[in-house]
């Protein structure tokens, strides 16, 4: 039986290259090296044009084209014989084949360079394997399937949760425990401030809770404006995604206000899906593996699909908690915290916040720290609701009102990741109390400073 081009998945992975052979109308050969080869359909492929002249000239000069892909994980090759329908430079083809272009020359510094011309649309005419006196053992070896009970269960399990944490550890456990990855985490969108915030994380020497990608960087950023999935199955032709970033040194966080992006320094696979609900991107999901070609179409589609719910599950968290009607909260000024003073800095230009000098966080998790202190001090008490905080913050930031739960979270997480002497608990639907070890004393300073 003939090859199918559905069955040469792991050829269109970018892990070794294709080769174009073309002819010019004189009969003088070509050959060269192609960065993309996507699959549309079991008829047609289309090849990205970014460098080759000569490859073009030939093309337009004589259509019938043969074409070698390489299986990344077998090394089976197989000839096409493709003839050219037309090019393309816009469109849904076109933007596909440039994001993914983009995202993976971005990391080594060459997305100006790598720029995409156009795609290239041929008919495939014909398949052929190309025989090969060696049985691969890798043909038989791999990761094994997706199992569809415990899909279904990972699923169920997401949907039940109430909380924003509860639904994002469910989440990092699933990609874990189902999909057999072991390293992942969890970014929020953060529109206010255009960047997506590490939310959860698993796996890490470092959790980089915190840690922030700008809002079109990378692959992460693609992900989340494109809404589309980006990955890249071979490491070892692009540069960690932390290094194009810039990774602070250990304990730099306290001058620079920022946390350091999670490493996996031997990744090879990584794969970026971006976590959608009613078709707004709310953040995304990022996976890497220290296997090539770690991401096959099932496992990224099951991928998907727990994204997809998770997002969806944070969705109705949001507004279940916006919605609940919280018990009264006290008013009656309640005893100071005994113990030493804990001293807040908090900087309006950014809205970090420092507690006895340690950095916590910014955006928009660290002005709720400030009006849940600022509330203390003024009124004497340590409860509140989320309704009340998203009154209070929605006029400086109209956007807390679609994500406020991920940034208490946020916020919770950091403050017992740094063991600072102030806790946020959850003591109830949509109402939180601040606990402290002594007496707080708030500096809230403005401006630019720093």
């Amino acid at each position: 039986m003939n090859p199918r081009l559905s069955d040469l998945s792991a050829c269109f992975e970018g892990v070794i290259p294709s080769i174009i052979a073309t002819a010019s109308a004189d009969g003088m050969p070509n050959i060269s090296y192609l960065s993309h080869v996507v699959r549309i359909d079991e008829e047609h492929v289309a090849l990205s044009n970014q460098f080759f002249a000569k490859t073009a000239a030939n093309v337009r000069a004589n259509p019938k084209v043969t074409l070698i892909l390489v299986d990344g994980l077998t090394g089976d090759q197989f000839l096409l014989d493709i003839g050219f329908v037309r090019s393309v430079d816009a469109g849904a083809l076109f933007d596909k084949i440039a994001r993914q272009l983009k995202a993976s020359s971005a990391q080594v510094g060459m997305s100006d360079v790598m720029r995409l011309r156009s795609a290239d649309i041929f008919r495939v005419h014909g398949i052929e394997k190309v025989l090969s006196p060696v049985e691969s053992a890798l043909a038989m070896a791999g990761r094994p399937p997706v199992s569809l009970p415990a899909l279904s269960e990972a699923i169920r399990v997401i949907e039940q949760q109430e909380e924003a944490d509860e639904i994002i550890d469910s989440l990092l456990g699933s990609v874990q425990r189902v999909l057999r990855y072991d390293n992942a985490l969890v970014l929020i969108r953060d529109n206010h401030r255009g960047c997506l915030i590490t939310t959860g994380s698993i796996g890490y020497g470092r959790s980089g809770l915190g840690s922030e990608v700008a809002g079109s960087e990378g692959l992460i950023g693609a992900a989340a404006t494109s809404g589309q999935t980006i990955k890249v199955s071979d490491m070892s032709r692009v540069r960690r995604f932390g290094e194009a970033i810039g990774l602070d040194a250990e304990g730099a966080e306290n001058t620079t206000r920022t946390v350091a992006f999670p490493q996996l320094p031997t990744a090879m696979s990584q794969i970026a899906v971006p976590m959608t609900a009613r078709g707004v991107v709310t953040g995304v999901l990022f996976i890497e593996s220290t296997e090539r070609l770690a991401f096959r179409e099932e496992d990224e589609a099951a991928i998907e699909i727990l994204a997809g719910q998770a997002a969806s599950a944070l969705r109705a968290s949001e507004r279940e908690a916006a919605a609940a009607e919280p018990r009264p909260v006290a008013t009656l000024p309640e005893p100071a915290a005994a113990g030493r003073e804990v001293r807040v800095a908090h900087h309006r230009f950014d809205d970090s916040v420092f507690v006895d000098g340690t950095y916590i966080v910014k955006g928009v998790a660290g002005s709720l720290l400030r009006l849940m202190l600022e509330w203390h001090l003024n009124e004497g008490r340590s409860e509140f609701t989320n309704r009340e905080m998203r009154l209070a913050a929605g006029a400086r930031m109209p956007e807390i009102k679609d994500n406020l739960e991920t940034r208490l979270l946020l916020l919770r997480r950091r403050l017992e990741e740094k063991r600072a002497p102030i806790r946020l608990v959850r003591v109830g639907r949509g109402r939180v109390r601040l606990e402290m070890e002594g007496p707080p004393i708030l500096d809230a300073t403005r401006g630019d400073d720093l």
